[in-house]
């Protein structure tokens, strides 16, 4: 056996190694060495309906997975619950060098791209440069400062996962097993289903193409056999997630992105069929052209949080000068983004990459191209959405469960996975060729496509664009629209020479490499370099110092001196917060509102209709300095013990007429449609009538009892005991919110159904006598789905540590 080449073969991955973990250190610096931390608004709403499933589980040990701290409660591991993955976890960490969450998953993705770009074969020092490429383009740093953690990290991942695939494709099929299994796995342990449904996109073009290709090679066989190995690895992954899965699937069904309950929707989360509604999913959209800014990242202006007036020697800042208006950054602001899309940045790929990625199209392998170029169209055209109806709307209704998701400008991460890879392997290929008469030929359009572009624009075709929208006409005065747009110009046209500058430099470097110039590691050297300043200076527009704190949850959660007042009820109840619907609430409170992205679908119409409704009533009659509220019987019945319209002390006000935790009625109004339901709901007094659908459950006769009580007497997330006294058989309304799988209802240790009333809460019938009632939740997607997921990550790291002890004797033999 032959002794490994350092130079040739360790040291390129020791650099590759190096250069990533100095870029992410230099990159988001402020966290290494000030100390501070990412502000970042998602994960700000996390740790609000986080915080209370947090503590519980430090506390007690325990996971909790009931959150009763927002939307009035709901399943906890839609939030935060913690699953027996601890060998991923470990992993991951391991990956990622224990860089702290969450700019280690910008780390995991130079690492993991540059495992792809070596699984098709491209040398490494031109593979860091593409992995650089794909880590620091403004998709993924506009996400991460979002706050988009789980999308990112999904994300990171998805190169792996097509790395190993490849690899099981080009007979290194034990190593390919073991990286796609891993792969998959960490990928999935995100949790984000919409970036797994474009990596399905991307992987089945890849598959697709080779079927083509074994049928041509009549190799049908070998294909499946392919395909078998890979079903095994997706399985193994899918079981070491089988718990997170399953919650999610049976939580997707009664949620806003389920099946709609009612018959008409009641807003435009909820559509008359299963998934969002057009509206909603299509609300963010790329205008046709807005994909360019992949090229000049002010093609449509910027970000809709720049404010044009920011810069003093700005046309329009001018214009105000000249009209004798003071400006004051306070109360004027126009955005510098133009385009139609409430609220948004640029996603840059790099005007370096895009000029290798037209290299690509001209010199990489047609294999390549006719998996990559079509899975970039189709997400370029997704990404459109509303604006592409005929296409987008009809995907939306037919291809399987897109209409689960929104944001549909998501889907250009199929071109950020793209673009690099057909850049990177069309560079090496050309190295491989040489630079002879047919390929100078190539090269130069390449550089005319791109470069040229990028002049044509600054040199006045500009002009083609409106650098206005719908929104702003009539709005703005004639004076301050006609600068307003001159800027507008100017900030493509200045980023349009940028892009020029940047492909000229690489077009000079290139063909100086290929003329034998100067040597491969000057240019290897400048394109890594010259990739990370390209990316980085554009990513610092929208990830800049001002986005980190040092104490991140001081600023965000101090208690205010209402939260503090309330604070001091050690009852159990909750809170209305009528000037916060974010979790921020939750943090401190059980609470009516909340953060999430698909809430309860039944919950959501109740905020809709009555809870929407009665907050208009509730507020009249502050303004009116009306205290009674017995009205707001929907509010009461969620036991909204208090209202909160302020952060001072006195900004807060006590309901004396909330329903409490449980309360027998006095009668039963049926129903048998859950929009007659739901109206009902908001017409009766909930203290004394449950409202029924008889369609679906069916009560037995029963009696009220003026005297019979009920009250609470032990509860956390998973647990709740409650202690009643009847003469009479009764049915006892519990101001907690159905949800129809995990709840087990007990009286006196003998189960017994459980009912849902008034739309959205849990209803019992309770025998006459003194009784003990008890609910436990116990959902079999983590009593059983976690265990399969602990053993199954077990078996993930011996198959990933077989895998790699396989292929390193195999390439030991080879030596």
């Amino acid at each position: 056996m032959k002794k490994i080449n350092f130079t040739e073969q360790v040291l390129p991955h020791v650099i590759a190694v190096v250069f990533f973990l100095v870029v992410t250190v230099f990159f988001f610096n402020p966290i290494f060495f000030d100390h501070k931390t990412l502000e970042q608004s998602d994960v700000t709403q996390f740790e609000g309906g986080a915080k209370a499933l947090q503590d519980f589980r430090e506390q007690t040990g325990e996971v909790a997975l009931w959150a009763p701290s927002m939307f009035s409660g709901m399943p906890a591991y839609m939030i935060s619950v913690k699953w027996s993955n601890e060998p991923l976890s470990y992993l991951k960490k391991i990956i990622s060098l224990f860089l702290p969450h969450p700019v280690r998953n910008i780390f995991v993705a130079f690492l993991c791209y540059y495992i792809l770009l070596l699984s098709f074969r491209v040398r490494p020092y031109l593979a860091i440069a593409g992995a650089v490429a794909f880590g620091l383009s403004s998709y993924m740093i506009i996400g991460l400062g979002a706050g988009h953690n789980a999308r990112i990290g999904a994300i990171a991942y998805m190169p792996l996962v097509v790395a190993g695939i490849h690899l099981v494709f080009t007979n290194r099929k034990i190593l390919g097993f073991g990286i796609t299994a891993i792969g998959l796995a960490l990928h999935l342990m995100e949790n984000h289903l919409q970036i797994t449904y474009y990596l399905l996109i991307v992987v089945g073009a890849y598959g697709i193409v080779q079927l083509i290709n074994f049928i041509k090679a009549k190799q049908i066989v070998e294909f499946f056999k392919v395909i078998g190995l890979l079903i095994v690895a997706a399985a193994l992954a899918l079981a070491s997630m089988i718990g997170p899965l399953w919650a999610t699937s049976e939580y997707t069904t009664y949620s806003t992105r389920g099946k709609a309950v009612l018959t008409a929707p009641a807003s435009t989360t909820a559509p008359s069929g299963s998934g969002v509604s057009k509206e909603y999913a299509f609300a963010y959209s790329d205008g046709i052209l807005e994909p360019l800014t992949l090229l000049i990242p002010n093609l449509y202006g910027g970000s809709s949080r720049q404010n044009i007036f920011n810069d003093p020697n700005s046309a329009s800042r001018k214009a105000l000068q000249q009209q004798g208006i003071q400006y004051d950054p306070n109360q004027m602001a126009l955005p510098a983004y133009w385009g139609d899309q409430p609220f948004t940045a640029p996603y840059y790929g790099g005007a370096i990459m895009v000029f290798l990625f037209a290299v690509g199209v001209a010199f990489a392998e047609r294999k390549f191209l006719w998996w990559l170029l079509p899975a970039s169209v189709l997400g370029i055209m997704m990404s459109w959405g509303s604006n592409f109806e005929t296409f987008n709307y009809f995907i939306f209704d037919y291809l399987p469960g897109y209409n689960k998701f929104r944001s549909v400008t998501f889907a250009l991460v199929i071109v950020f996975f793209a673009l690099p890879l057909i850049g990177m392997l069309g560079l090496e290929k050309l190295f491989e060729k040489g630079l002879n008469k047919t390929n100078w030929r190539k090269l130069f359009i390449a550089l005319a496509v791109t470069g040229g572009f990028c002049l044509a624009l600054a040199w006045g075709f500009s002009m083609l664009f409106a650098f206005t929208n719908d929104r702003e006409a009539g709005n703005i005065p004639p004076w301050l629209m006609s600068a307003l747009m001159e800027d507008r110009e100017n900030l493509l046209q200045n980023d349009a020479y940028r892009s020029v500058a940047f492909i000229l430099a690489t077009f000079v470097m290139l063909c100086l490499v290929l003329w034998k110039k100067i040597p491969s590691a000057a240019f290897y050297t400048f394109l890594m370099i010259m990739v990370t300043i390209d990316l980085a200076a554009i990513d610092r527009r929208y990830l800049s110092k001002d986005n980190y704190q040092r104490n991140h949850k001081a600023a965000a959660f101090t208690a205010t001196p209402s939260d503090q007042e309330i604070l001091a009820d050690k009852t159990y109840y909750r809170v209305y917060n009528l000037t916060d619907g974010t979790a921020r609430p939750s943090y401190y409170h059980n609470s009516l509102t909340g953060y999430h992205g698909a809430p309860l679908r039944r919950y959501q119409d109740l905020m809709d209709s009555c809870i929407e409704k009665q907050t208009e009533q509730l507020i009249q009659g502050l303004q009116a300095q009306q205290t009674d509220f017995s009205r707001l019987s929907v509010l009461n019945m969620l036991n909204a013990k208090y209202f909160v319209f302020g952060p001072d002390r006195n900004n807060m006000i006590e309901n004396a007429s909330a329903n409490g935790n449980a309360w027998f009625v006095r009668e039963v109004v049926p129903v048998t449609s859950a929009n007659e339901e739901l109206k009902k709901v908001s017409e009766v007094n909930t203290k004394d009538v449950a409202v029924l659908n008889t369609s679906e459950f069916k009560v037995s006769d029963f009696e009220f009892d003026s005297s019979a009580t009920i009250s609470i007497a032990e509860y956390n997330p998973n647990y709740l005991k409650y202690e009643s006294q009847s003469a009479q058989n009764g049915l006892v309304v519990f101001s907690e919110i159905y949800y129809p799988k995990g709840w087990i209802a007990t009286i006196d240790g003998a189960e017994t159904e459980i009912i849902r009333a008034d739309y959205t809460l849990r209803a019992l019938q309770v025998p006459a006598g003194k009784h003990t009632i008890e609910f436990r939740f116990e959902p079999k997607p983590y009593i059983v789905g976690n265990k399969i997921t602990m053993v199954s990550s077990w078996l993930l790291l011996l198959a990933l540590l077989g895998s790699l002890g396989w292929s390193w004797k195999e390439f030991s033999k080879e030596m």
